[in-house]
């Protein structure tokens, strides 16, 4: 963005989302001592105690993204071609990531970063990298059917 330019709706929203995710994540900081990384928290639900703050969470984080839908159709991309196979194959492996890396995007990428976790940002840099590298893989041999 250069000096002058007026920002356009998708910049306004990308930063607007920006600033929610870090609102809330302080808020979840302050509030209960607690990083904000929704795979613990997520996880937590099903197979740990089901406070109340992480039921709320989890719904805020699936009606927003319902309200989004309704009020901005046009916000989401077109839907996966991908095969769905190939999808709960690459949501299985993100989720064995999350275990193995003791937490996910927002918990490190977000929270961890924010917080100068070296663990956090050694996590990202990881998680980060081998995404690059496995979508460009794919790309190369000519995506999952």
């Amino acid at each position: 963005m250069w000096a002058g330019e007026v920002l356009s709706q998708a910049d306004l929203m990308s930063l607007l989302g920006g600033a929610l995710i870090g609102a809330a994540s302080s808020l979840v900081l302050v509030l209960k001592g607690r990083v904000a990384g929704v795979s613990g928290i997520f996880g937590s639900l099903i197979s740990g105690p089901r406070e109340a703050w992480r039921i709320a969470f989890v719904a805020g984080l699936v009606l927003g993204g319902v309200a989004l839908a309704l009020l901005y159709p046009s916000a989401f991309a077109a839907p996966s071609d991908r095969a769905l196979w190939a999808v709960a194959l690459a949501g299985l492996f993100v989720g064995m990531g999350t275990a193995h890396g003791n937490g996910c995007t927002s918990g490190h990428g977000v929270c961890g970063i924010g917080r100068l976790s070296k663990r956090s940002m050694v996590a990202t840099a990881t998680f980060m990298t081998t995404g690059f590298a496995t979508a460009s893989l794919v790309h190369l041999l000519g995506g999952l059917a």
